[in-house]
């Protein structure tokens, strides 16, 4: 038998035949095992339609309970350093829908003063700040965690001393009165997210704080992102997802008399609208009698009856009417003449007389304005709007419905019993309220000695 050697290096077809084997034979059961099959489309999107329904399913627990706000008591900077330290949610953070108020103008009149005076408060004169409050606050509304309407949102708690959800309605900030562009800018910003208007970064966060606190509860919700100085969160789970913010306004906004000297919407008693406003105006607010048409009432009407009244005159600017008042018309009746004088007017006043001291025009003097009988103002600049009757002449059922009296009245005293008084010679008596200056007295001047002469007697004779 014939030996012979092996080459060194494999023949190129070997290479060929093992690159076929571990390379080739795996890609072809791969696409093999991957091949389209029938139904496969079908049983992919019942998985994937699977997925999302559970995702969207709302949980059988009830919505999560809404505590007090408690803080822990620790200093600004350790607070921050806290803060620093809870990481920022990698979730999605989709922007709130659009809030469309549908109430009443009753209704959108205090909800737009509740939202102002929340943004105001809690974020100062800063529109970026008080556009993040005002998103957080409707995020409230629409949670069935929350109450259902705007006023009741902010105003939660307010009964407690401390642990208001909105610390602004329990801390004693109230006391202090903004400025009246201030509170105009906070009230055009809450009218637009009444409006449908979205601060898209604070997503649907129902949660915020400075960051020179801790509440108790920043470490179990997703912080989700900053505005300034404040943190603002959501709930985690399926209730800090937008399902879960599926309901409305649920109207009826409720009166808040701890802004009425702020608001006039929110002056009166419940269901009796403003201060002595009769139904015609009891469900319209300053600013919805300003966006109606105005009625042309210039010179050429003075001295002719509008709306059932005579016009007197018309202060310059437009802005003020003076009317004689029907003598038979009821009292109840008078604020009514706004919708004909102040409709389309930002800034409006009415003062009117019934009987013999009617003006003749203007300037007023202190008897005129003393006998005036009814007055009505409203300025949108500030939500102002009251109708004030003089109680003199027509007793109203509280002391908010009548005009301030200007010159008081003085009763006849009786006259003091005669007193006796000893007479000082001497002494002049001064009258009353004559200026006396005391001064100490002057140097007594020192007596006159006179010396003593003894005669002399001559001596001798």
């Amino acid at each position: 038998m014939t030996g012979g050697t092996f080459p060194d290096r494999p023949h190129r077809a070997m290479w060929l035949i093992w690159l076929l084997l571990f390379v080739g034979l795996p890609m072809a059961v791969a696409g093999w095992e991957s091949r389209p099959r029938a139904g496969d489309e079908v049983t992919q999107g019942r998985r994937l339609a699977a997925v999302a329904a559970a995702r969207l399913r709302r949980p059988t627990t009830p919505p999560p309970a809404v505590e007090p706000v408690k803080v822990f008591a620790l200093g600004p900077e350790q607070a921050r350093d806290l803060n620093a330290q809870i990481p920022f949610s990698r979730d999605p953070n989709p922007s709130a829908r659009p809030f469309l108020f549908r109430g009443s103008e009753t209704d959108l009149a205090r909800a737009t003063d509740c939202l102002a005076a929340a943004q105001l408060y809690e974020a100062g004169d800063d529109a970026v700040g008080e556009q993040a409050v005002a998103q957080v606050v409707l995020n409230r509304v629409r949670h069935p965690a929350f109450p259902k309407t705007v006023c009741g949102v902010v105003f939660q708690g307010q009964e407690r001393t401390t642990g208001c959800q909105f610390t602004f309605t329990c801390d004693g900030a109230l006391a202090r009165t903004p400025s009246i562009g201030a509170w105009a800018r906070a009230r055009e910003i809450a009218r637009g997210a009444l409006a449908g208007k979205v601060f898209k970064a604070v997503g649907y966060a129902t949660h915020y704080h400075t960051d020179w606190v801790v509440p108790y509860w920043s470490g179990s919700l997703d912080k989700i992102t900053a505005v300034g100085t404040h943190l603002f969160f959501r709930w985690r789970g399926w209730w800090g997802t937008p399902p879960a913010f599926r309901l409305g306004e649920g109207g009826g906004e409720p009166l808040i008399a701890r802004i009425a000297r702020l608001s006039a919407a929110h002056q009166g008693l419940p269901g009796s609208g403003l201060p002595g406003m009769p139904p015609v105006l009891a469900t319209e607010a300053a600013a919805a009698l300003a966006a109606r048409p105005e009625r042309a009432i210039g010179s050429d009407s003075l001295g002719k009856t509008i709306g059932g009244v005579r016009l007197i005159a018309i202060a310059p600017g437009g802005r003020s009417f003076l009317v004689e008042l029907n003598r038979s018309s009821p009292p109840e009746s008078w604020p009514a003449l706004a919708e004909t004088f102040c409709a389309g007017r930002p800034e409006c006043r009415i003062m009117g007389w019934r009987g013999g001291a009617v003006p003749t025009g203007l300037p007023l003097n202190d008897a005129q304005l003393e006998a005036m009988s009814f007055a009505y103002i409203h300025y949108v600049g500030n939500g102002l709007q009251r109708a004030l009757w003089n109680c003199s002449q027509f007793p109203r059922p509280t002391k908010a419905e009548c005009m301030r009296q200007r010159v008081p009245t003085v009763t006849p005293a009786s006259p003091p019993a005669a007193v006796i008084v000893p007479s000082l010679d001497g002494v002049r008596r001064k009258e009353r309220f004559e200026t006396v200056k005391i001064a100490p007295p002057p140097p007594a001047a020192p007596p006159i000695v006179t010396p003593k002469v003894t005669p002399i007697t001559p001596s001798g004779s």
